[in-house]
C-alpha cells in the first residue's frame, strides 16, 4: 500500500472511541493452523503488552498508526505474513527495507516494534513471534486512531531470510483496477477485500513522486482537488513533498477516503481507479454511506490478509530480535 507516514510529529489529536466490530470470517488457508487464543496459556500478557507500547506511540505521534499498518501491508505481500520485511540488510544478505517502495526510509515504525519485542521478551521468552506481534500492533494501530477492532488469528512463525525481489513487486500507486484486482487475486484475495483495505489510506502520507502523474495528467481527477495537490507537487523535483491521503481527517480511521474517491479526490491513482467506472464502484458508494459496513469489512478483510501463507509448525523460527535471525 502506497502510504508514507512522515516523519515530522505533529500534534497529538485525541484518540477516538474505538468501535469494536464483531467479525465471523472463515479465514483462508490458516484456519486450522492459527487462532486467536494462541498465546493464552503461553504468553496470556502479550496483548495487553502490544496495546501499550502502540497507544503510547500513538499519543507521541499519530502517524505511528498509519506506518505500523503500513509495514504489516508490506510485509504480507512479500510471501505471506512472516516479518520479513523487519530483517535488516547485511553485508551478505540485502533485505526487504531497502527493495522496490519499501526504499528511502519509506517504512518506518520498526522501533515500535523493537520496543514491543522487548517488552513481550521480557515477560514471554523466546515464544511470540515478530509476525504475530505485528499483526497485533497493526490492529491496535487502526484501533487507536478510531477504527473498529478484530480477534486476530495468532501462532505465525518468522521467517529466516529476506526476499528483496519480492518487495519489487509489491503493488504500486499507478496501478489500473484490472492490475489491482490481479495483484490481490495472486495472494487468495478478492475485489472485496482490495476495496475495503485500500480503505487504510483514510490515514497516512504519500510522496509527491507517487502522484504527480496522477494530479497532472489524470482526466478523473476533480479540478480543484488536482490544483491544490500541484501546489504541493510542482511538476519537476520536490519528490519527496508529502501530502495527506485524507486532507479532511488525515489522523482519523473513518471513511472520509471513500467520500473523496466520489468527489474525484483520490490522491493516489490506484485509489481513484477504485471508484473510475468499474467493478467496485458500488463498494465506493456502499462504504461512504456506512462506515459500519466499511468497518466489518475491513475487519475481515485484515484477517484474510493476515492469512496469507503463514509460518506455522516447524516452519521459520521465534525470532528474539525481529531486525535479525536467530544465531
Amino acid at each position: 500500500m502506497a502510504v508514507s507516514p512522515s516523519a515530522a510529529r505533529p500534534r497529538p489529536i485525541l484518540l477516538l472511541a474505538a468501535s469494536v466490530v464483531a467479525v465471523a470470517v472463515l479465514a483462508r488457508g490458516a484456519r486450522a493452523q492459527l487462532s486467536a487464543g494462541f498465546y493464552s496459556a503461553s504468553c496470556p500478557t502479550v496483548q495487553g503488552a502490544v496495546r501499550q507500547v502502540m497507544s503510547q506511540a500513538v499519543i507521541n505521534d499519530t502517524r505511528t498508526g498509519a506506518a505500523i499498518l503500513r509495514l504489516f501491508f508490506h510485509d504480507c505481500f512479500v510471501n505471506g505474513c512472516d516479518a520479513s520485511l523487519l530483517l535488516d540488510d547485511t553485508a551478505t544478505t540485502p533485505g526487504e527495507k531497502s527493495s522496490g517502495p519499501n526504499a528511502g526510509g519509506s517504512t518506518v515504525g520498526f522501533d515500535v516494534i523493537d520496543n514491543i519485542k522487548t517488552q513481550v521478551e521480557a515477560a514471554c521468552p523466546g515464544t511470540v513471534s515478530c509476525a504475530d506481534i505485528l499483526a497485533l500492533a497493526a490492529r491496535d494501530s487502526v484501533n487507536l486512531l478510531g477504527g473498529p477492532s478484530w480477534a486476530v488469528p495468532l501462532g505465525r512463525r518468522d521467517a529466516t531470510a529476506p526476499d528483496p525481489d519480492g518487495a519489487r513487486t509489491l503493488p504500486g500507486p499507478d496501478l489500473d483496477l484490472a492490475a489491482l484486482v490481479s495483484a490481490f487475486a495472486a495472494k487468495g484475495l478478492t475485489s472485496r477485500d482490495l476495496a475495503a483495505l485500500s480503505g487504510a489510506h483514510t490515514v497516512g502520507m504519500a510522496r509527491c513522486v507517487q502522484f504527480r502523474t496522477h494530479v497532472y495528467c489524470d482526466a478523473n481527477v476533480s479540478p480543484a482537488f488536482a490544483s491544490q495537490q500541484r501546489q504541493l507537487c510542482p511538476a519537476s523535483g520536490g519528490d519527496a513533498g508529502l501530502a495527506p491521503l485524507d486532507p479532511l481527517t488525515p489522523n482519523e480511521f473513518d471513511n472520509g477516503y471513500y467520500r473523496n474517491l466520489m468527489s474525484g479526490a483520490g490522491l493516489l491513482r490506484s485509489d481513484q481507479e477504485l471508484f473510475n467506472n468499474g467493478a467496485v464502484d458500488s463498494l465506493v458508494r456502499l462504504y461512504s454511506a456506512n462506515p459500519a459496513a466499511f468497518s466489518a469489512d475491513f475487519a475481515a478483510s485484515m484477517i484474510n490478509l493476515g492469512n496469507v501463507s503463514p509460518l506455522t509448525g516447524s516452519s521459520g523460527e521465534i525470532r528474539l530480535d525481529c531486525r535479525k535471525v536467530n544465531s
